[in-house]
């Protein structure tokens, strides 16, 4: 069987779906591994590192894709500046897609999919059970981008993070503040105490508050929280009587804060808007705001896609891709998320792709199938 890697082409992405060391592992399970010439490169692996790991290295995109069974990918996302450049084109009709696909911002594109009777999973619907761990790219690319929004904020604030004695004065620790105590707003936490920065976090989900309190931060409660969030992994929709007393008490924490990162959202749906354009202003001119939910059109109102923006001596950057920024690392955890997954739907006796749709893993990340749209 095959396995195909292209080079991404989607804007600001530097990550690669196979590293050489899941190449060895795709060539123990019996593939033939097919990877286009420099695509590991933004990565720091070299064609040369995925030679000697077994892949056959081409720049030729028709090698790559004719006949393939499996094309893994980092971004759904097409070249469409390139009109010569067209996957649907190339892939064959029973070809296995996996990767970050967002199905609830590329509907077309799924659809697209169903139409060509493409297999395709989208691996940020991994279910959140212990099976299901090692291939939880969410957890893996959070985690990285938690820790990047603070050196981002870090670079652009002109402060230093911790407490400073000096003969001429004391310098005050930075106050940073963290909207969402998920997999990202964790690390961000733990990143921004490791600095020495004094902060705080608020998340709708009340169970939350011992795994912040855990990381040195300090929990910010809603008063009478919603009853339905206390045991909730994702975040889910408010009541508005919670929303009002949620927004009083950020704005009050907003305002104290040199550092504000968000990671609020909701899966399926446009991310909240948690800070508005006045508690922007009501900001210290110099202080940072990191909006990590751009990708779902993002938690603060002046928040631009893919930009750093300055309103008022506040700079709110809202990068959507801050896991492609340490691409180093996140390539390598990545491939490995994908490598757990092929091998869940390679039977290894029969050198055969198995889709069982009663396995929860399965169930939850199937897309499409046969051509339909079976999510």
């Amino acid at each position: 069987m095959k396995i195909s890697i292209l080079k991404e082409r989607a804007i600001n992405e530097s990550r690669v779906a196979a590293s050489p060391d899941t190449v060895k592992k795709l060539k123990e399970l019996g593939f033939e591994v097919y990877i286009e010439k420099g695509a590991g490169e933004a990565s720091n692996f070299s064609d040369e590192d995925y030679k000697n790991a077994g892949a056959k290295v081409t720049n030729v995109i028709f090698e790559i894709l004719a006949d393939t069974d499996i094309l893994l990918k980092v971004q759904a996302t097409l070249d469409n500046n390139n009109e010569e450049f067209n996957e649907f084109k190339l892939l064959p009709e029973k070809v296995v897609i996996i990767g970050l696909l967002s199905p609830f911002e590329n509907k077309a594109l799924i659809e697209q999919y169903a139409n060509k009777k493409y297999t395709s999973f989208a691996m940020e619907l991994m279910p959140r059970i212990t099976r299901a761990q090692s291939m939880d790219v969410l957890s893996s690319m959070s985690n990285l981008a938690g820790y990047k929004s603070v050196i981002e904020a870090a670079n652009e604030l002109n402060s230093v993070f911790p407490m400073m004695m000096t003969a001429a004065g004391t310098i005050s620790p930075v106050k940073m503040l963290i909207i969402g105590a998920g997999v990202a707003g964790l690390q961000a936490i733990a990143t921004g105490r490791r600095l020495g920065a004094i902060v705080s976090a608020f998340d709708i989900r009340s169970a939350a508050k011992e795994q912040v309190e855990s990381l040195g931060g300090k929990f910010i409660e809603v008063p009478n929280d919603d009853a339905a969030q206390k045991d909730q992994v994702y975040a889910t929709e408010a009541s508005d009587d919670y929303k009002a007393k949620q927004q009083a008490l950020i704005a009050e924490a907003v305002k104290k804060s040199d550092i504000v990162i968000t990671t609020s959202m909701i899966p399926g749906k446009k991310a909240p808007l948690l800070i508005s354009q006045e508690m922007v202003e009501s900001m210290k001119p110099g202080s940072v705001i990191v909006d990590l939910a751009m990708i779902t059109g993002g938690n603060c109102q002046l928040s631009q896609k893919d930009q750093m923006v300055v309103h008022n001596g506040v700079k709110i950057i809202g990068y959507t891709n801050m896991a492609s920024k340490v691409a180093a690392d996140a390539s390598p955890l990545y491939a490995r998320n994908l490598l757990n997954f092929v091998e869940l739907i390679y039977d290894k006796e029969s050198k055969k792709i198995v889709i069982n749709q009663e396995d929860e893993i399965i169930k939850s990340t199937l897309v499409t199938y046969q051509g339909q749209i079976v999510n």
